[in-house]
């Protein structure tokens, strides 16, 4: 099985980088295209969730014109090229699968994870605390996740659901408390230490909050377009009841 359409992709984008290239593709690095690779990684989420397979074949397009290109940049500053790029990846794949490409042995996909944990830590010893190597450019609810999974990892978590219920509904009190002190920093710390608790519950659940959140997103947008189409008037001349019920008819009639 060839790649040629792969080849002539490198080929391009070098092309495009070159003295002969184009002015825009030559004065870009990876800081000026760090906002284009979480553009294009959050449309190729979207172009997964609408199920429109063209359309995820056209992003996954341009999330490899964002690997690539950020391979020639680094090659025409000598460190290093796509072929080094897929060399390291290729040999972190083979070794997190020994039951693939070794003797190991697994039994399920918790097995599976389970091993790929425990290589990882091997491969980066320089990692002394479980909250090492967390990003600080993903969205705050992706890094409460993964910062509430590495701490589970180690022994902390609560003995029970009920537990965390106690602990959120203890959070909103305190920020009830810090509502009435009228203090925006301690408002604002403790309405994150809400946050922080749902995402728990929700990690105990096996739910993502991130996408729990999107979807939520997704059908508040849906239900108040509808309520736009039916409102006999502006929006702004709506009485609290009167939004009601027509927040009430717009859900009625749009079926998530």
């Amino acid at each position: 099985m060839g790649y040629k359409n792969l080849e002539k992709l490198i080929e391009i984008i070098e092309v495009l980088r070159s003295p002969q290239g184009c002015p825009w593709d030559r004065e870009q690095t990876h800081k000026t295209l760090r906002p284009n690779m979480l553009e294009e990684a959050y449309e190729a989420v979207d172009a997964m969730d609408s199920g429109d397979l063209k359309h995820l074949r056209e992003e996954l397009g341009d999330v490899l014109l964002q690997v690539v290109l950020h391979a020639q940049i680094a090659r025409d500053e000598g460190a290093f090229d796509i072929e080094d790029v897929a060399q390291t990846l290729n040999e972190k794949l083979i070794h997190r699968h020994p039951h693939v490409f070794g003797h190991a042995h697994v039994d399920s996909a918790n097995e599976v994870i389970v091993n790929w944990d425990k290589l990882k830590q091997e491969e980066k010893p320089h990692r002394k605390s479980a909250m090492d190597g967390i990003s600080k450019s993903q969205s705050a609810l992706m890094s409460a996740q993964k910062i509430s999974k590495r701490a589970v990892k180690t022994g902390f978590e609560w003995e029970c659901e009920e537990d965390l219920y106690k602990c959120i509904f203890s959070e909103i009190e305190e920020f009830k408390d810090a509502c009435k002190e009228g203090d925006a920093e301690h408002k604002e710390e403790e309405f994150g230490d809400i946050l922080f608790a749902l995402v728990n519950l929700a990690r105990w659940n096996k739910i993502d909050a991130e996408q729990a959140l999107l979807k939520s997103n997704k059908k508040f947008m849906t239900r108040f377009r509808k309520m736009e189409e039916l409102a006999a008037k502006p929006l702004n001349d709506y009485t609290p009841a009167e939004f009601e019920a027509l927040w009430q008819q717009a859900k009625a009639q749009v079926k998530m």
